[in-house]
């Protein structure tokens, strides 16, 4: 199966990063930007970031995919950055698990969180804490399988309820690949319907 769709339009569909409308954090133009081997290392570093402290989208990632450079087709683009974004994204979880397992420590800070004026993050914490409860570490992989849904969130709702750092890492890596193999499958279809 072919995942490559046409550049433009897949970046219509996950977001153009020069037009987008919102001034661009200069990661994220950098991710959108990136090229050769150190373009991989900015993916690496953006994915690691956004598990556990930026709420920015990690389907950006995908956006340099026939453009990065690495000697390789745009399929093989693609499977480098869909590797190296689950695996930065893994090692950024874990971060957030340890600061999970901290908080958990201090119920202020939880009582705080929980009491933040956004309801997404409780919808986010309630569906996830569902899904970890029935599905265990697939739930969270799930969870971390819906496009353009801020995914840091959910990282550290799942925190509160698990301790197998090993388990939980590779739960990530499955999910945030998942997303984006699940981002390209949607910008395949949707292209197919225009």
């Amino acid at each position: 199966m072919d995942l490559v769709v046409p550049t433009t339009a897949f970046i219509a569909f996950i977001g153009d990063c020069t037009t987008a409308g919102t001034p661009l954090s200069p990661l994220e133009e950098a991710v959108c930007t990136a090229t050769g081997p150190t373009g991989l290392g900015i993916i690496a570093v953006y994915s690691f970031l956004i598990a556990f402290i930026l709420p920015l989208p990690s389907e950006v990632v995908l956006v340099p995919a026939e453009t990065l450079r690495l000697g390789l087709s745009t399929n093989g683009n693609i499977a480098a950055i869909i590797l190296v974004s689950g695996l930065g994204k893994a090692f950024g979880s874990l971060v957030a698990f340890h600061i999970g397992q901290e908080a958990k420590e201090y119920g202020p800070l939880v009582r705080w969180i929980k009491r933040s004026r956004f309801d997404l993050v409780e919808w986010s914490e309630r569906k996830t804490v569902q899904l970890a409860r029935k599905f265990g570490y697939v739930g969270l992989a799930l969870a971390l399988c819906v496009p353009f849904f801020p995914d840091t969130i959910s990282i550290y709702a799942f925190t509160v309820l698990e301790r197998d750092y090993y388990r939980f890492g590779a739960a990530t890596f499955f999910g945030s690949a998942g997303r984006l193999v699940v981002t390209l499958g949607l910008a395949s279809g949707t292209l197919a319907l225009l």
